[in-house]
């Protein structure tokens, strides 16, 4: 098995890590209005929102459930999506053909995605009205409320991944550097000292770097801890959510640290 063939995901009342058998260890809490699927099996990806939840299916096909005031869970004549991400209020699919749809609240033009071509990730957060895009050629894209500077990314050159905060945005570049814009009250975007990083997750006010010796950076608000992953070692995927950190490590266990009513519970989980 391949320890790295797995999605790891935190949602902000649970977390949950995908194997490569296609197998899924979760530790769902509750939903006031939401339900998980009843058959994993078929599940490649999921995206949590406010308070809506998104599913990437295996065929390509998508499904939602929750709050659709705004219609963020109008998915359902999506096809050939390959990645998906869920905002405050609205969600976005990327296509196979390098094109992104969305759909939901948009008074802000976070929806505004019809004109992108060559993307290659897209990333909004459960607390957000902003939608960032990664073309393949490094640079990125982004719309919607900028009232931080968030969307401030269009100089950025040499990116090969992104991420989503409250009220920033940031990058990681192929030399293992990192970008940042956007609110920095917290010291959420003080990054530019980072090096050698091969992974980034962003939360609600915090950010995580992991290293290319499995060590773990942080940044940020840590009022709950969710900063708290200096002692980490053999990290091989981290995630983010909310206030709350992940990793999981080489030999397949699961750590966590930060706001836990349940879903830092993985200490006795075993993918491996």
């Amino acid at each position: 098995m391949s320890k790295l063939g797995v999605t790891l995901s935190a949602g902000n009342f649970f977390t949950a890590i995908q194997k490569d058998d296609g197998t899924w260890a979760s530790n769902w809490l509750y939903s006031s209005n939401t339900e998980i699927p009843s058959d994993w099996t078929n599940i490649a990806a999921f995206s949590e929102g406010l308070s809506h939840y998104v599913y990437l299916k295996t065929d390509g096909t998508v499904i939602a459930d929750g709050d659709n005031y705004w219609g963020q869970c109008n998915v359902s004549g999506w096809q050939n999506i390959v990645a998906i991400s869920a905002g405050r209020a609205h969600t976005v699919g990327l296509t196979a053909d390098g094109t992104v749809v969305a759909t939901g609240y948009n008074d802000d033009g976070e929806c505004d995605v019809s004109g992108w071509r060559n993307i290659v990730a897209i990333s909004t957060s459960s607390a957000s009205f902003f939608t960032v895009g990664l073309r393949a050629d490094g640079t990125v894209v982004a719309t919607g409320r900028n009232s931080s500077n968030q969307c401030n990314v269009s100089d950025w050159q040499g990116v090969v991944d992104i991420s989503t905060g409250c009220l920033f945005t940031i990058g990681l570049k192929a030399d293992g550097t990192v970008v940042a814009t956007g609110d920095n009250k917290r010291g959420q975007c003080d990054v530019s000292g980072w090096r050698n990083i091969v992974a980034i997750s962003a939360g609600s006010y915090h950010t995580i770097g992991l290293k290319a010796d499995g060590t773990v950076v942080a940044t940020g608000d840590n009022k709950r801890g969710q900063c708290d992953v200096s002692g980490w070692r053999n990290i091989v995927a981290i995630s983010v959510d909310g206030v709350y950190t992940i990793g999981l490590k080489a030999d397949g266990t699961v750590v966590a640290t930060g706001w836990n009513d349940g879903q830092c519970d993985v200490s006795n989980w075993k993918l491996w």
